[in-house]
């Protein structure tokens, strides 16, 4: 099984707020990222991947920030579609992936187009539970468990 890896990290300091960049954070079991605004419930990680931002960059004929997708953790070499119930290791911690990540309103204020483009077959990408915390770094290595 090929593993991929985290490229990078943001933390949302409150509902609508700034996506900041971060070089590692804590994941909190049954919580999510410190600091983060989305604590708890079953949405505490959200996900997407890098190469699925980049062809829908390539499809809108745009480059845009991934930070404007609005997601905690992007990865690479993992293919986030159909993963409803897996587990994906993310450097020492592990998130149960709950569905899909729908694109909101916000993503037309930052491109048109754009969130009917990441509507379709998890491009908006995945989010889950975190079950096992600790800290996350960007660059660490992330796979699916089997």
């Amino acid at each position: 099984m090929a593993n991929g890896h985290i490229e990078a990290i943001w933390i949302k300091r409150f509902k609508g707020g700034p996506m900041d960049a971060v070089q590692q954070a804590e994941m909190v079991k049954g919580r999510g990222l410190v600091g983060n605004a989305n604590q708890g419930r079953r949405r505490q990680i959200t996900i997407i991947d890098a190469a699925v931002w980049e062809q829908v960059m390539a499809e809108l004929g745009t480059t845009i920030d991934p930070a404007a997708r609005r997601a905690n953790i992007m990865v690479r070499g993992i293919e986030l579609a159909q993963s409803r119930k897996k587990i994906l290791q993310l450097g020492d911690c592990r998130v149960k992936i709950f569905n899909e990540t729908k694109p909101c309103e916000r993503m037309d204020e930052v491109v048109p187009g754009l969130n009917q483009a990441l509507y379709d077959n998890w491009r908006g990408g995945a989010f889950g539970e975190v079950i096992q915390g600790g800290t996350v770094c960007v660059g660490e290595i992330a796979y699916w468990e089997t």
